[in-house]
């Protein structure tokens, strides 16, 4: 039983330092990055379709695929892919079905979290607010995981609590 204990601590360490290097003692380096996804046309046309279709005009284009609106860019820290990004947020499909919500805060390493919100979380500061409009790749592309159909398009409100 104390060994899967130790097994099991082992498995927690390692996953809160994934992405980092001891530089010395008790001095850690960020080393995450994000993933190169090269985003098919059709998914950006996807977005591009669904954004036309709502008539939404002021989104802008990432060079990755990912299309945002900042809504309050805030006046604190700008998150990193290295940082433990408090947020609230609603996620939901583009025929509006809402899959997931916090309106709480919720904690977790950007590193952690889809490739959409690495991308686009960084782009805000601590109390900002974003809109995301995420192409299947940089989301959860042909997985298909509870409420949310595989290659779909996500749309995320999210507000940057401390990041």
């Amino acid at each position: 039983m104390r060994v899967i204990r130790l097994m099991s601590l082992l498995v927690v360490v390692s996953i809160f330092n994934a992405g980092c290097l001891k530089d010395g003692y008790n001095t850690f380096t960020c080393t995450a990055k994000i993933p190169e996804i090269n985003v098919p046309a059709a998914e950006i046309t996807q977005v591009e379709a669904y954004l036309t279709a709502n008539n939404i005009t002021n989104a802008v284009k990432h060079p990755t695929g990912l299309y945002y609106i900042i809504e309050n860019e805030g006046t604190g820290n700008r998150p990193t892919l290295c940082t433990n990004v408090a947020f609230t947020y609603k996620g939901q499909l583009t025929n509006g079905t809402v899959f997931d919500q916090a309106t709480t805060p919720v904690l977790y390493p950007l590193s952690q979290l889809i490739t959409g919100w690495q991308i686009g979380i960084p782009l805000v500061k601590s109390g900002g607010k974003i809109r995301l409009f995420i192409p299947p790749s940089l989301g959860y592309g042909s997985a298909a995981i509870p409420g949310i159909p595989a290659n779909s398009v996500l749309i995320f409100d999210v507000t940057v609590i401390e990041g």
